[in-house]
């Protein structure tokens, strides 16, 4: 049966792609992965594997209870997701986030999509719109969308092309942090998936310190623009650090520099004015990055300002920080329900080109791409999941519930999902008034969960 199903092709063996290749290979429809690296680079990725990640190496928070992005990370568990799968065998300790040794996740994902035996890869650049014969295409090529795809794109939805910088934070070589100076702990202690609660390096800063070390950032020279890039806003949720310098003093210290949850157990009654955090960034604990430290500043200003950093003073750097350019479709207005382009439905697109943000997001979008591809390769209508999953609310937001005008890349947060009703009380009786805070959070989720479990059996029942 199988031999007689004519294969999908999909561009982009990033998050979004892969995740989709697999999606649809393990539903039983023959795929054809088309990847142009390494005959092609682009300006941030430094391999050939599948899946690379090209900025932080966490998905953040893993907790489904309480956290939108962990909710995420549960349902695509759930569904089968070759990204998850991967970042269970390649997770480090990040306290309570999900982080990965990104050299071990784009292997794993590497060498299970080469080994299976529905997929072909080949690599190469697909310039230009796919070939009218090509009747199913998912396109997942990305941040990174080559020049001639991209152009053909753009005059093909007639839409203006959207952009903003994506940012990448420097990692500095574990054996080079002055730990005499630094320690290691998580915020509050807090232990995550394969973590202790001593998952990230502190590197503390006094008032003077963070002063001058702000200073720093805003009068240290950045990188040139070229004529095209100097209108492309940034992304509110990856910001340069000194971006975020400019402002406000105190910016930092409300963001990734905050001082809160820990304790200098080399000087344990002086809380720090600020805090500079260090993430696990491979298995082997010799690298680590510097969170939330995304810039656009000069290599050879980042290794002066990054080494006034107290502890970092003799730090080597295994990767600078930079900058590259980032395009997404208006998808509101572009895309239907199920991902399609609505002028011409045998394009489908997946991953951060529709708006998300994120890997985990882009990856998810990915998975709904390859089930819904499926299911239109095999005559069967695609099943869209509940508006009240992660996957349904992230779905919606960037196929019609955001507004077109004013669209920008979201992550995945409870603020997309529709709202809970109170539960009842001790007494049966409902209380007024919407849940808050850690209650809310867990109705959410329970829900979610709940309404998944309902969609994954009704497909179940349907395919029988």
């Amino acid at each position: 049966m199988t031999q007689d199903i004519k294969p999908v092709h999909v561009i982009g063996a990033g998050m979004a792609g892969s995740e989709a290749a697999w999606q649809l290979a393990q539903a039983g429809v023959p795929v054809l992965l088309h990847e142009m690296r390494p005959l092609v680079k682009t300006d941030a990725h430094q391999s050939d594997g599948f899946a690379e990640l090209v900025c932080s190496n966490s998905f953040r928070s893993d907790d489904y209870e309480q956290n939108a992005v962990g909710l995420l990370h549960e349902e695509m568990r759930r569904l089968g997701s070759l990204v998850m799968e991967a970042a269970n065998v390649a997770k480090v300790p990040a306290g309570g986030a999900l982080a990965v040794d990104r050299e071990a996740f784009s292997a794993y994902v590497t060498e299970k999509l080469n080994a299976h035996p529905l997929v072909t890869v080949e690599r190469g650049e697909v310039a230009g719109l796919p070939p009218a014969d090509w009747d199913n295409v998912i396109v997942a090529t990305g941040p990174l969308t080559s020049a001639a795809l991209g152009e053909a794109i753009a005059a093909l939805t007639g839409a203006e092309e959207l952009a903003f910088f994506d940012a990448i934070a420097p990692i500095v070589y574990r054996e080079t942090i002055d730990m005499s100076v630094c320690w290691f702990q998580s915020r509050y202690d807090k232990v995550g998936p394969g973590g202790t609660g001593k998952d990230y390096i502190n590197c503390p800063m006094t008032r003077e310190e963070y002063d001058a070390f702000v200073q720093a950032l805003l009068d240290g020279e950045k990188g040139d623009f070229k004529e095209w890039e100097k209108s492309t806003p940034y992304f509110e949720g990856c910001l340069p650090i000194e971006v975020m310098a400019e402002r406000g003093l105190e910016t930092l210290r409300w963001g990734p520099m905050k001082p809160v949850g820990l304790t200098n157990p080399h000087n344990p009654e002086v809380k720090p004015y600020a805090v500079v955090q260090l993430r696990q960034d491979n298995a082997l604990g010799t690298l680590y990055n510097m969170v939330g430290f995304q810039t656009k500043l000069k290599h050879g200003e980042q290794t002066r300002v990054f080494r006034s950093i107290p502890g970092l003073g003799q730090a080597e750097f295994a990767r600078l920080g930079g900058l590259h350019r980032n395009t997404f479709l208006n998808s509101p207005k572009l895309l239907d329900g199920v991902m399609r382009l609505k002028s011409e439905p045998r394009l489908r697109f997946a991953g951060q080109v529709t708006g998300v943000e994120g890997y985990v997001e882009s990856a998810a979008m990915g998975l709904l791409a390859g089930r819904f591809a499926a299911a239109e390769r095999q005559d069967r209508a695609p099943s869209v999941p509940p508006r009240t999953t992660a996957l349904g609310a992230l779905l919606a937001h960037i196929t019609g519930d955001a507004n077109a005008e004013t669209f920008q890349p979201m992550n995945v947060n409870f603020g997309l999902f529709p709202p809970v009703e109170p539960g009842l009380d001790e007494n049966g009786k409902r209380p007024r008034g919407k849940a808050k805070g850690p209650a809310r959070k867990r109705a959410h989720t329970s829900r979610a969960l709940a309404d998944l479990a309902g969609w994954i059996a009704q497909k179940a029942e349907a395919a029988e």
